[in-house]
């Protein structure tokens, strides 16, 4: 379970630092990088609910 806790905080730090390089890098376009940026941030959540859980179910099983 922390693995996938992990993954999904590491996936979050990277659509975080990508988004800030790339407003810092064109201010014209910040608001919608940033836009972009969270999007990507809320699906690498999304997508890591799943695995998450699954993770939980397995610790369940093995205790």
């Amino acid at each position: 379970m922390l693995t996938e806790l992990l993954y999904i905080a590491a996936g979050l730090l990277i659509a975080a630092a990508v988004a800030g390089g790339a407003a810092w890098a064109y201010p014209l376009g910040g608001d919608v990088i940033w836009g972009c940026g969270v999007f990507a941030m809320v699906a690498t959540v999304l997508m890591g609910i799943a695995p998450l859980r699954r993770a939980v179910a397995l610790d369940r099983e093995t205790r």
